[in-house]
């Protein structure tokens, strides 16, 4: 083989290389004529390829260049050196180099054989090459062909795979079949290679661009990702250390809030414990009566009071508590004519300062509560409501902490609004009023010790009902009602933030006594919606109620609270006699008109409304009256002589009184001024039907002189009530009258229904100030304007505001008295009178007397039943059957008529079970067993039993007999036991009296029929409080949690009242041959009937007056009251049982003598039938009906 046809070789190996590069040279010792080839890479040089003639390109290499492949001299010229950069040149630049083959020594190559030398020069070469015709074997079977047209290269392949020798391949490449055909084909071989080679450079070229930016755009959205990230992890971490600063803040304020709480708790149990000690009836106070000096605080000569916050079930407020604070005021002066000004209302000034805008709607939201097109509460779900709540982003501060929500809020109380935080944890609720703000440092301090909860603290478990309120006509506040019969109200930014509350404090509703179900959703439902809803209505229809509970529960729904005197609860007038000597409350020309707002009452006055509204001039909606009939200002009005509303007045007063001739003086001038003065249209407050201590000048305040020289003092009552006393019990009769109960559902239609706004209002002339309705503007959309807002806000203030309507359409009337006088178990008078005094007598076998009586007879519980007690500790639980009140009932059998009530037990009946209705353990030997020995819980179940000989009191099973609980606490001998009214579950008071002259208040769990809340301590409960005061052994005890008082007497006197938290209140001192309590019976209706030895009785208001006072000829052992506290059932040793009427001790009944002596007493559940225990050993059922002597039964049926 020449050395040119290695040449040759070499050349179409390096143009195969040329489909991997971008730059592929083609150069030939003689070009063919007539063929151009353009080379990839260098655009300027061409090769030109004849065809006329074509040379062996090995032999054409081998002659020019004999010595070039081979090397063997080492020496170069410049074809060679031309070939040889050629080579080095394609190589390094487009493929991976090849190693260039080293000189050798010439001696050493002389030496070598030619087969030698070929693998010597070839043995990187070679391996390329047969990867070459590999790879393009497709297209050079197709160009390589023989001289008889068969494919050379698939006999090439077969060669280069069973063989790497370089010589067979050098041999197989110089053939004569390949050189012909190498000849023949090479020049379109190679234009088509490099055509290939070019159009693949250039696909390689798009895809490499097309991954180019591929790779661009992903690194380009990973830098983009990657500032996101960065931007949100600066983000967080500024939200993260925003949110430690925030906790930190909180924990701060939290512990700031708990050490004034500290502060104030420490402060309140430092009075508590000095009023204790020092008190007249306390351990130091004989010293502290001697020795002023050394208390201070402590001894005065005038003993202050002011009116307690806790309310009863009825919402009423009549207990009075010791006030630290009182003063007679005696440098407080009265307002002179001239302070007053022209003769103007204050909301006639304030609307000619202020032009408001019309009625505007509030937000979406807002009206979605307000005026939903169905009222139904069950519409109203509770997801709905979540996510409504939750769409909302309100401006709390939610916690993952123990601070599950805290919210800026302002607590609102009577002349007071202080804004501070409230927070709320997963157990309490935490309010810490802002000391440092402008608004709160201006506000009396006289008054802000009458402000409670400025640093509160209230459980979850004390939290009884929740309402959402109104605050300055907005739907953004809470009232929250509490386990201690009180009430708190907070106003918050927005109504997002109300939900927020509510849904984070318990599940409570608005409590249990309207029949709604305890949900959120109730909570946060609409008036309207609470009105439809709930039972009240058919229930006051149905004369199940009274009319004070109903008019207190439509105020309660309508917003009206006593936490804002602008909203305080509202009552009629019901009354226009006020100058007689007597009043008949039979006539019907003694009571008013409630079809009419008290405006329209005087015809000559309505005709002054009506012109001024078809005259009305103004740029604001027209309206009849300028003041309204409830305002911040006429409760005060009302309520100036009692604390601490006289606080509150003289703050609201520029520190004066009001002109003598203006101060609340008289009835009957109140009630000529609501009928001519043009600027009052006052209605009243719920305390004229409960609180004669409003009007009496206890606290001898100096209220001045009127025009016509007489004092002003106590409130002039009319002629009819002797004492203040008289006039709230009169008026409350007026109030229950059936000529007030056929009407009053007219009055509701004019303050809570459909003529309280809109045409019907016009009709009726009961349209007020468009700023004292709800709706009427939006303290929002003025955000921007704080001058028009605060003057917005200051109008709504002085203008007062109508409750929220609860209905569009008529109030339904009160059923009359005779429809439903037939009705079974109708809790009205005007039945006929039972034929009979005396039902049963039911004997025991037992002679022992029957001490006590506890009749528990509701229908609903699993043992209705009598249980009687002996002296000997014998006990029976004798069942109940609900037939007696049926008795003229449409229905009613002669059948039923023959049925007993009582049923006795049959293990007594029977002498079978003697030893499971038998307490055998010893009491102590000097205890004289009586009626308040023993207790027997609400629910039949359990007794429990005093006067052990180890100090203790005991709870048995009435179903077997046997000993539960063991409960120690004092130390000497327990005498006496009282049980207060127990509630839902069961739960109530028991109080222990005790010869160590102290009394201890526990816990009756009914769920645990246990003493104590902890079943898991049982065996050492704790007391709730302890109860001092006596010198000597406490005899009787008597209980009431509605009122939250324990009264109590000692063996020699006197009798005490507590509050069931321990403090000691007042002794309640009779006339000087009352001085030895036996027994006492206190209704929740306020009277405290008390009975000393040698037949003395004694009528006491819980505010320790004395109404009234009787003696009899009878060694009385048992008194009872009933449930409405207006009449006295006594019975004694003569046996004869008499029923008196407690406020004057009118006697109304006597029933026939009985053979034995009366021991113990008690009605049943309907108040229809009296159980007495006789000293022989029988007990004696008496018909009764109370209503009997109710005064319009005696005077109209």
């Amino acid at each position: 083989m020449a050395p040119s046809s290695l040449c040759t070789v070499s050349e179409v190996t390096l143009c195969g290389i040329g489909r991997l590069s971008r730059s592929v040279v083609v150069q030939a010792k003689k070009p063919l004529s007539g063929l151009t080839v353009n080379t990839v890479g260098s655009s300027g040089s061409s090769s030109t390829l004849t065809s006329a003639s074509t040379p062996n390109i090995f032999a054409a290499a081998s002659s020019a260049t004999p010595k070039s492949m081979i090397n063997t001299t080492g020496a170069t010229d410049a074809s060679t050196s031309s070939s040889s950069s050629f080579v080095n040149g394609a190589t390094s630049k487009n493929l991976p180099a090849v190693q260039s083959v080293a000189p050798m020594p010439e001696d050493t190559m002389e030496n070598m054989s030619i087969t030698t030398k070929l693998e010597r020069a070839l043995e990187k070469v070679a391996p390329l090459l047969r990867e070459i015709f590999v790879d393009f074997a497709p297209f050079l079977s197709r160009t390589l062909l023989g001289s008889h047209g068969q494919e050379l290269l698939i006999e090439g392949l077969v060669c280069m795979k069973s063989s790497t020798s370089v010589v067979e391949l050098v041999m197989l490449l110089c053939s004569q079949e390949w050189q012909n055909s190498i000849q023949k084909n090479a020049g379109l071989a190679f234009i088509e290679l490099i055509n290939e080679g070019r159009l693949l450079c250039h696909a390689m070229k798009d895809h490499i661009v097309r991954v180019a930016n591929e790779a661009e755009f992903i690194l380009n959205r990973q830098r983009a990702e990657d500032v996101h990230k960065h931007a949100e992890f600066e983000s967080n971490c500024a939200q993260y250390a925003a949110d430690r600063k925030d906790e930190e803040t909180m924990c701060d304020h939290l512990i700031s809030a708990a050490k004034h709480r500290d502060h104030v708790t420490a402060n309140q149990l430092k009075q508590k414990i000095l009023n204790i000690l020092t008190n007249k009836h306390g351990a130091w106070g004989a010293v502290a009566q001697r020795s002023s000096c050394l208390f201070p605080f402590s001894s005065q000569l005038h003993d202050f009071w002011r009116l307690d916050y806790w309310e009863d079930d009825l919402r009423r407020r009549r207990r009075f508590v010791r006030n630290p604070f009182g003063s007679t005021h005696l440098d407080i002066t009265c307002k002179s004519l001239e302070d007053y000004g022209p003769e103007e209302d204050e909301a006639l000034r304030g609307r000619k300062g202020f032009r408001g805008q019309p009625l505007v709607s509030q937000s979406p939201e807002t009206e979605l509560m307000l005026e939903a097109d169905d009222d139904a509460v069950s519409l109203l779900q509770e997801k709905e409501v979540d996510n409504l709540a939750a769409n909302f982003c309100p401006r709390v501060f939610i916690s993952r902490g123990p601070v599950v929500l805290s919210t800026p809020a302002q607590i609102v109380a009577p002349v007071t609004v202080a804004r501070g935080t409230l927070s709320i944890t997963t157990t309490e609720i935490y309010f810490e009023v802002d000391e440092d703000d402008p608004a709160f440092r201006r506000v009396d301090a006289k008054v802000l010790v009458y402000s409670e909860g400025l640093h509160g603290k209230w459980m979850f478990s004390e939290i009884r009902a929740v309402f959402t309120r109104r605050f300055l006509l907005q739907n953004t506040a809470l009232e929250i009602f509490m386990a201690n019969r009180t009430s708190v109200m907070f106003n918050f930014p927005d109504q997002p933030t109300v939900k927020k509350v509510v849904y984070s404090l318990p599940c409570v509703g608005v409590g249990t006594s309207y029949g709604l179900p305890q949900a959120r959703r109730i909570s946060l439902a609409t008036p309207r919606q609470l009105f439809k809803s709930s039972n009240m209505t058919q229930r006051w229809q149905r004369r199940e109620i009274s009319n004070f509970e109903y008019l207190m529960f439509l105020n309660t729904i309508a917003g009206r609270t006593y936490n804002d005197l602008n909203q305080y609860p509202v009552f009629p007038w019901v009354l226009t006699n006020y100058e007689s000597e007597e009043l008949d409350l039979t006539v019907p020309g003694n009571f008013r008109d409630l079809s009419k707002p008290i405006g329209a009452l005087n015809p000559k006055r309505a005709v002054f409304y009506a012109d001024r509204y078809e005259s009305w001039d103004e740029e604001t909606p027209p309206c009849h009256y300028t003041t309204h009939y409830s305002t911040a200002a006429s409760t005060l009005h009302w309520l100036v002589r009692i604390e601490p509303f006289t606080t509150f007045f003289l703050n609201a007063n520029g520190n004066k009184f009001d002109h003598p001739n203006r101060t609340f003086s008289g009835i009957a001038r109140s009630w000529r001024h609501c009928q001519r003065d043009t600027a009052d249209v006052k209605e009243l407050i719920p305390e004229f039907y409960y609180l004669p201590e409003m009007f009496v000048n206890n606290n001898g305040y100096c209220l001045g002189d009127r025009d016509d020289g007489v004092p002003v003092c106590d409130v002039e009552l009319p002629a009819w009530a002797k004492k203040p006393e008289d006039f709230v019990r009169i008026n409350r009769m007026a109030l229950e009258s059936e000529f007030v109960s056929c009407q009053l559902h007219q009055w509701i239609d004019l303050i809570f229904g459909y003529k309280q706004r809109g045409p019907e209002a016009a009709r009726a002339l009961n349209v007020f100030h468009h700023l004292t309705y709800e709706g009427s503007v939006n303290l929002d959309s003025l955000a921007s304007d704080p001058p028009m807002r605060e003057a917005t806000e200051a109008q709504i203030q002085s203008v007062g505001q109508t409750p929220s309507q609860l209905l569009i359409e008529p109030h339904p009337p009160r059923s009359s008295a005779m429809h439903l006088c037939f009705l079974p178990q109708s809790p009205l008078m005007f039945k006929d009178q039972m034929q009979q005094d005396v039902i049963m007598v039911l004997k025991f076998p037992s002679n022992s007397p029957v001490t006590h009586v506890a009749a528990n007879t509701l229908p609903h519980l699993t043992l209705p039943a009598v249980v009687t007690i002996t002296c000997s500790r014998l006990f029976a639980v004798n069942r109940w059957h609900n037939t007696v009140g049926l008795r003229g009932a449409p229905g009613y059998s002669l059948e039923q008529a023959h049925h007993l009530p009582i049923e006795m037990d049959s293990l007594i009946a029977n002498n079978s079970g003697t030893n499971k209705r038998q307490i055998t353990d010893l009491v102590d030997q000097s205890i004289q067993i009586n009626t308040q020995c023993f207790v027997v819980t609400a629910d039949n179940r359990y007794i429990l039993v005093c006067g052990f000989w180890d100090k203790s009191f005991r709870v048995y099973s009435s179903d077997t007999g046997k000993l539960t609980q063991i409960v120690f606490g004092h130390w000497d001998v327990v005498t006496c036991l009282a049980r207060s009214e127990s509630y839902i579950g069961g739960d109530c008071y028991i109080v222990s009296g005790s010869r160590d002259a102290t009394l201890l208040l526990w816990y009756w769990s009914g769920r645990h029929h246990i003493i104590g809340d902890n079943p898991n301590n049982s065996d050492y409960p704790a007391p709730r409080a302890v109860l001092t005061g006596h010198d000597y052994e406490v005899v009787c005890v008597s209980v009431c949690a509605e009122l939250g008082i324990v009264i109590s007497g000692a063996k020699e006197g006197p009798c005490l009242v507590h509050t069931i938290t321990g403090d000691l209140l007042r002794a309640l001192e009779g006339p000087d041959s009352c001085v030895l309590p036996r027994l006492i019976s206190v209704s929740s209706e306020g009277h405290c009937i008390i009975y000393y030895d040698r037949g003395q009785f004694c009528n006491f208001s819980i505010n320790g007056k004395l109404l009234a006072q009787m003696e009899i000829n009878d060694s009385t052992r048992a008194i009872l009251l009933s449930s409405d506290g207006q009449n006295l059932v006594t019975g004694g040793d003569n046996g004869v049982v008499e029923v008196w009427q407690a406020c004057d001790f009118k006697q109304l009944y006597v029933y026939p003598g009985c053979d034995a002596g009366i021991r113990a007493t008690d009605l049943s559940h309907d108040q229809r039938t009296l159980i007495t225990g006789m000293a022989s050993g029988s007990i004696v059922a008496f018909n009764i009906d109370f209503n009997r002597w109710h005064f319009e039964h005696q005077n109209r049926y």
